[in-house]
């Protein structure tokens, strides 16, 4: 079909001209479904005409809806939809309207609704569906309705739209009221939220200061007293304030636990030394007790000789492995040279008789007196040991009684009956060795003695044997098959070759203490070769081993003696200012090396151990003289805090000398460990004291504070309340005035600052509306003397017609201020002698524009020559005092009153104009 005749009979709502589809627009129906699309189509046409004529013939919101998510750009939907759903055509219940309302999601349909809705209710549900917090501003702010501006108002919550909220919504105080206390109240949180950040970033930096610290008496409690300050705080901790002080934590956690790893250490080294001192102790009394039973014997043996030889090697090799571990205590370091130069004599002296006994032996032979004379002189033997058999035999062949006893029988037979007591006892113990060489030496000594004199100590002699016997018995049963056992062991022992050098060793040695713990219980010939063969065989095993140890030993004795040459040279000249700490350091330092270098060779162990101990001793000497100085200053510091407490100070001047005070109690190093913190103690209560001195004086300063803050708040309050009624009370505010001056200075702060603002609008409100009040007292007085006005208006009248010119007489009755009745009778004299006409209409003017300047502060362009005229006059009247505006009120009136005379047409010129202005400066600002 031509396109011609499509158009010509196509529908005119598809006309291309725009006036015939606005045209076909009114006949289209929308309840047939066909041309209710077609009016769906024009609602989307691309002429705004035909799209605003098409959107009046729709009545249904959800159509709309549909239209507007097709094309949301389309301004006319929205209007029409506002239209429909605010009620003001389309005839839609409420219900429908609030239904759709409560799901619509488009912030201006939205906004516009909540501004134009026809119902409270309806409304409300829009701005129910608001979520943007600038829409609810503007709701809050321009909604004619007051419950919907309060409930918008309700859903702001930032600070920054509470802020424009006490900006721009003057139109509701309660919106500003709220929306300022919400604001307040946000800062305020904010500020507490800062405040307990702060609390707690200040609570992290003395925590990470305290883990940096070293270790103190107070370091635990100063640790768990901050955790739970920690711990105590409301508001929850940020992600890297958490992380701080765990590592924080962690490090106090540290140094506690290293402190009582050290004091755990110390406490296992002085049991340890404890035990050494028992052990050396021990030793001790054994070889002393050895000596000492010596010189109780008949006689001296070759075995008593060889048994304190063993015992005194045994002591000598236990004393130097305990002394490279500990230091000697000084009481048994003489006592073990006593036992030393005790044991040197006994076996210096025989060394001598060995060395002449041959000689006396042949005199004896020989029965050569001389020369056994000679040569006993030459052994010297001792006067307290009992002699040898040899020296018996010689003393008695000197004596010349071979029979004779060289003491009495008496005395030999009571030291026979206490050996045989203790022989008993020893038995009774067990101590099979003591009382085996006990009973020898009684035997031996029993074929010396009489037999007569022995007989009562016979059966006593023979039944301790016979238990004698027994435990040896018994000792031969257990020993036989742990000897066994032992041979078995160290044949295993040679034949392992898996085994290491060291661990061969320590089990070899292992293996012949326990053999020579057996002594000679169940020995046997086969038993003692076998043991001693398989022995040989890990001696050449470990040969090359033991020569490296040798070497080893070497190194190790030279670095001990490297050692002692470096202390002893620091011992020579000592500082005079040593810390005693670092010389504890130096001391610890020195032990451990020395134990890092062990063993050495055992003969130089002993003397290069003794050298030691003597530099030890000395360095602990050096030590403990200068902790003894150290705890003589820190009891001098001690006195001058407790000194301070009473001294006539400020508290923060005694607080800062207390904290100089502590600062040279860290500098000054530890005192002995019991008195250090004795002195701790006393030091820290002192300095504690101090602090809670200034503590309570800063709780007083801030209570006092508080007090003046609250004192200030009260005559704010009051001073809010209070509204003058008239001038006179302006006495009110210099008071309050007077009383705010003795309240300062007031603490810096937040609640201060806001406290100045309000203050000091508070004032200005007041001493305006005082002002005021003197103006309008001043216009009160003003009219009360208007009658005066009239009739001097009536007299000018009267003389500018001609009449006579007479004086307005002054009523009595009339209270007139003298500057007043200067006017009034400047007025009469202005009557007598009048000016020209147009001077007093300038006058009038002038006035008329001073009080136009008073009460509005403008005036019209063409009286701007006069507002100049004006400003310069008040400067000359103000004598470079600015003047009140009640002031200048007065001095209008009075030239008011005293410009004269005034025609009537004059005076209903300018009459009204006064009347107003006046009026308009007796209205008070609103309270």
């Amino acid at each position: 079909m031509p396109g011609f005749l499509r158009r010509l009979f196509a529908p005119r709502w598809q006309h291309p001209d725009a006036q015939v589809r606005c045209q076909a627009i009114s006949r289209l129906d929308p309840a047939r479904p066909e041309q209710r699309q077609a009016l769906e189509a024009l609602c989307l046409d691309a002429e705004a005409s035909v799209r605003q004529a098409a959107l009046e013939r729709v009545d249904s919101p959800e159509t709309l809806l549909e239209l507007l998510d097709r094309q949301p750009e389309l301004a006319e939907i929205r209007r029409r939809l506002v239209v429909l759903l605010s009620g003001q055509s389309g005839g839609l219940d409420l219900p429908q309207r609030l239904r759709i309302v409560e799901r619509l999601d488009d912030r201006e349909l939205l906004s516009r609704l909540a501004l134009e809705g026809d119902n409270q209710q309806l409304r409300l549900a829009a701005v129910a569906r608001l979520t943007a917090e600038e829409d609810l501003i503007e709701q809050a702010c321009d909604n004619g309705i007051a419950a919907v501006r309060h409930a918008a108002a309700s859903r702001v919550t930032s600070e920054a739209g509470l802020q424009r909220l006490v900006q721009q919504a003057r139109r509701d105080r309660q919106v500003v009221r709220q929306a300022r206390e919400r604001l307040n109240r946000l800062r305020t949180d904010a500020a507490s939220l800062a405040a307990a950040r702060a609390q707690r970033e200040t609570l992290l930096a003395k925590l990470e200061a305290h883990a940096r610290a070293p270790w103190e008496p107070l370091y635990a409690g100063r640790f768990r007293h901050l955790v739970r300050e920690w711990e105590a705080l409301d508001d929850l901790p940020g992600i890297d304030q958490e992380r701080r002080f765990q590592e924080a934590s962690q490090s106090c956690r540290k140094v506690i636990s290293d402190h009582e790893a050290q004091e755990h250490a110390s406490a296992e080294t002085d049991r340890r030394r404890e035990q050494a001192a028992e052990a050396r102790e021990s030793l001790l009394e054994a070889l002393e007790e050895s000596l000492a039973g010596l010189p109780r014997g008949d006689r001296v043996t070759g075995q008593d000789i060889a048994s304190l030889r063993a015992q005194k090697v045994l002591l000598a090799s236990r004393w130097q492995a305990l002394s490279d571990l500990h230091v000697t205590d000084e009481a048994l370091r003489q006592r073990y040279d006593t036992v030393l130069r005790d044991y040197d004599e006994i076996l210096v002296a025989w060394e001598r008789l060995e060395s002449h006994a041959a000689e006396i032996e042949q005199a004896v032979r020989e029965k050569d007196a001389e020369r056994l004379r000679t040569s006993l002189e030459a052994c010297h033997w001792p006067d307290t040991l009992p002699p040898t058999p040899l020296l018996a035999r010689a003393q008695q062949l000197l004596a010349g009684r071979e029979e004779v006893e060289e003491e009495a029988v008496e005395a030999r037979l009571e030291r026979f009956a206490q050996d045989l007591a203790q022989l008993e006892k020893l038995l009774d113990h067990g101590a099979f060795k003591g009382a085996s060489r006990l009973h020898q030496s009684l035997r031996h000594r029993a074929d010396s003695l009489p037999a007569a004199s022995l007989r009562p100590h016979q059966a006593t002699l023979k039944r301790l044997g016979a238990r004698l016997a027994e435990l040896r018995d018994w000792r031969g049963f257990v020993a036989g098959p742990k000897r066994e056992q032992l041979c078995q062991a160290i044949d295993q022992l040679a034949g392992d070759a898996a085994i290491t050098e060291a661990e061969l060793d320590r089990r070899h040695r292992q293996l012949v203490r326990d053999w020579k713990g057996l002594g000679d219980a169940a020995a046997s010939r086969e038993l003692s070769e076998h043991f001693r063969s398989a022995s040989d065989r890990i001696h050449e095993r470990l040969a090359p081993w033991r020569e490296r140890q040798a070497s080893e030993r070497m190194r190790n004795l030279e670095a001990r003696t490297a050692l002692c040459e470096q202390l002893e040279a620091l011992l020579d000249v000592p500082a005079a200012d040593a810390d005693p700490d670092a010389l504890r350091r130096i001391r610890d330092q020195a032990r451990e090396e020395w134990r890092r270098h062990s063993p050495v060779p055992r003969e130089q162990a002993q003397a290069i151990g003794r050298r030691f101990g003597r530099i030890r001793f000395a360095l602990q000497s050096l030590i403990d003289q200068r902790a003894k100085e150290v705890a003589d200053a820190k009891r001098q510091l001690v006195d001058e805090a407790q000194a301070l407490i009473e001294h006539p100070l400020s508290p923060d001047a005694r607080a800062e000398r207390a904290k100089g005070l502590q600062q040279s109690w860290r500098e000054l190093g530890r005192a002995p460990r019991g008195e250090e913190q004795t002195l701790w103690r006393e030091f820290r209560t002192a300095c504690d004291q101090i602090f809670a001195m200034r503590e309570a004086q800063r709780d007083d300063r801030v209570q006092r504070a508080r007090q003046r803050l609250d004192e200030m708040q009260t005559l704010i309050d009051r001073l809010d309340a209070w509204q003058p009624t008239r001038y006179a009370d302006s006495n009110v505010l210099e008071q309050a005035l007077d009383q705010a001056a003795t309240l300062e200075p007031l603490p810096p702060g937040r609640r201060t600052e806001g406290m100045r603002r309000r203050w000091s609008g508070i004032v200005r409100t007041r001493r305006e509306r005082l002002a005021r009040l003197a103006v309008v007292e001043e216009i009160q007085r003003w009219q009360a003397c208007r009658s005066l006005l009239d009739a001097h208006l009536a007299a000018d009248a009267a003389c500018l017609e001609g009449s006579a010119c007479e004086d307005v007489p002054l009523d009595p009755e009339l209270d007139l201020p003298e500057d007043m009745r200067s006017a009034h009778n400047q007025r009469n004299a202005s009557r007598r002698n009048p000016p020209p006409t147009q001077e007093v209409s300038e006058r009038l003017a002038r006035l008329r524009v001073h009080l136009s300047l008073l009460s509005m502060g403008r005036v019209s362009q063409h009286d701007e020559p006069l507002r100049l005229a004006i400003q310069v006059e008040r400067l000359n009247e103000g004598l470079g005092r600015e003047l009140s505006r009640a002031e200048e009120v007065r001095i209008v009136l009075r030239n008011l009153l005293a410009t004269g005379p005034v025609s009537p047409e004059q005076w209903q010129l300018e009459v009204s104009e006064l009347d107003s202005l006046l009026t308009r400066l007796t209205r008070l600002p609103p309270p």
